[in-house]
């Protein structure tokens, strides 16, 4: 019977560009060998989950320049604390017990690391948040 461990393991993606080496930061290893599999792997769930945030607003995101929706993103990301930690929930329950007793050693400066490369991903997939009636006319 597999563990749940290597189940999790198993199931991430791979990413060559995020290595590894001895010299890095044990936050920078980390980062590259849990979160950024991790949130590769959630990311049509976070997509879901924005889409479901602008929507629970009114979809004020929907009216605002570019700039400004960039900063939503930054600000529902880094200010909205219950949107925080639904998003925190959602990768720290992909983790491993092994991953999970490293991330509380320094779950501070780690959760900082979280949250800047799920706004990035947000921010790179911006094109896919467009207004709902531009859905259907498609």
């Amino acid at each position: 019977m597999e563990t749940r461990s290597k189940l999790l393991l198993n199931i991430r993606p791979q990413i060559p560009s995020a290595k590894i080496y001895d010299t890095m930061s044990n936050d920078e290893a980390f980062q590259n060998k849990t979160l950024r599999p991790i949130i590769k792997m959630q990311h049509d769930l976070l997509i879901a989950v924005f889409r479901n945030y602008i929507a629970k607003r009114k979809h004020v995101f929907y009216d605002l320049t570019l700039p400004k929706q960039m900063a939503y993103i930054e600000n529902a990301i880094h200010k909205d604390m219950k949107f925080r930690n639904s998003v925190k929930g959602m990768i720290i329950g992909q983790f491993t017990v092994e991953e999970y007793e490293l991330y509380i050693k320094n779950s501070s400066a780690l959760n900082k690391r979280m949250m800047n490369i799920v706004k990035e991903r947000l921010v790179d997939s911006i094109q896919l948040f467009v207004k709902p009636e531009y859905l259907k006319a498609v």
